[in-house]
């Protein structure tokens, strides 16, 4: 699914870099608060120095950033999530610009480390058919991460692959849960059509960019 967004932003015009996470080793935000400090000199990235740094750098400078993740238990990989944190708690600040309403409780815009809108987007893939994702509130859950995008970058996105195709060989693992000659079914019916609407997804978000 990212490399067919990859597939879009190319032809839209821009340089891609994907990176596949499970190759870095590095931890969640430690709370050091370093980028929150009066005069930090962090910039919006992440003060621990780690392999993560040079991604968190590319990242910085990026137009667009799009993340994908499978589902596990309702929710984003545990190191999507490490990774999301130490992304955007350091664009992120406890400013809030003041307003009319500030003295009746009523916070102003968000500020950001950011000087222009970055289109973001989250592809989420999972074992679940769409209905019943929908049925368990995926969508309200997963959604929280594409708001703080939202919030963070100024765009956001989210998009779904659902059913997937999990196995090579099913022969090999104990389910009972679904039918492998479905599921075979459904990605020859379906998954084009995934790959197709990330692709449109990739070339979007850059031509977001010259707006």
């Amino acid at each position: 699914m990212l490399e067919s967004a990859m597939k879009g932003a190319q032809e839209a015009g821009a340089e891609t870099q994907l990176v596949h996470l499970y190759d870095i080793q590095f931890q969640g935000c430690k709370s050091c608060f370093a980028c929150k400090l009066k005069n930090s000199k962090c910039n919006g990235i992440c003060a621990i120095k780690d392999d993560l740094r040079p991604i968190l750098e590319d990242a910085r400078t990026a137009d667009v950033i799009v993340l994908g993740s499978p589902v596990y238990y309702s929710y984003p990989t545990g190191v999507m999530r490490s990774f999301m944190e130490r992304l955007m708690f350091p664009i992120g600040t406890y400013l809030y610009e003041r307003d009319d309403d500030s003295e009746n409780g009523h916070l102003g815009k968000h500020v950001t480390l950011r000087d222009k809108v970055i289109p973001t987007a989250m592809i989420f893939t999972m074992n679940c058919p769409e209905d019943y994702m929908r049925q368990i509130n995926y969508p309200v859950l997963l959604e929280e991460n594409t708001a703080v995008m939202q919030d963070i970058f100024g765009y956001s996105e989210t998009l779904y692959a659902c059913n997937t195709y999990q196995f090579n060989d099913y022969s090999r693992y104990d389910f009972n849960l679904f039918s492998e000659e479905d599921k075979r079914r459904y990605r020859d019916e379906h998954f084009h059509i995934d790959l197709q609407n990330a692709r449109e997804l990739g070339r979007r978000l850059v031509e977001l960019t010259r707006r």
